[in-house]
Order: C-alpha cells, then structure tokens, then sequence
C-alpha cells in the first residue's frame, strides 16, 4: 500500500499514512485532532543515454553534392611519364 504525507491545519504537523489511493476519507492530526491536507512532493526525472534532445531534433544536412574529380595534367598531353594515365 502506498505512504501518504499529510499535515494539520492548525499545529502543522506531519504525520505519513498508509492506505489505498482509493481511501479519500480525513484523516485527524493525531497531535491535536484538527483537520489534515495531504502533501504533495516534487518527483525527480533523469535523462539517461546519449541524449533525447540531440537524437530527436538532429537537424537533417543536405547530401553533398559529389565533387569533380581532380584534372590529371597527363590527360590534357602533359604530366609525368609515370602516371598510367600519360601512358595512354
């Protein structure tokens, strides 16, 4: 069963309470017998791994265009007599 906080009205004290979340009923201070408010805590959350944020909103980059191969001088009749492509 889940511990529920609660705390008086009047001499704030704070007593935990375990019962069904379907128990809606009052619970008396056990301190001076007024009237309770349950108390709501604050949960903490943690991001683990490579990061949500970096994966799901990765901005989507353009596929580069390929690029001209380089101009081989031996192709256009000069170069060096070792490049296969000044033998042809």
């Amino acid at each position: 069963m889940p511990a529920y906080d609660f705390r008086c009205t009047v001499c704030h004290h704070v007593v935990e309470v375990r019962r069904p979340g379907s128990d809606q009923s009052p619970v008396p201070c056990p301190e001076c017998g007024a009237e309770t408010k349950q108390v709501f805590h604050p949960v903490g959350v943690h991001f683990k791994g490579t990061g949500f944020h970096n994966t799901d909103y990765k901005k989507t980059s353009a596929p580069a265009a390929p690029a001209d191969p380089p101009s081989c001088p031996a192709a256009e009749g000069g170069g060096c007599a070792s490049c296969p492509a000044a033998q042809d």
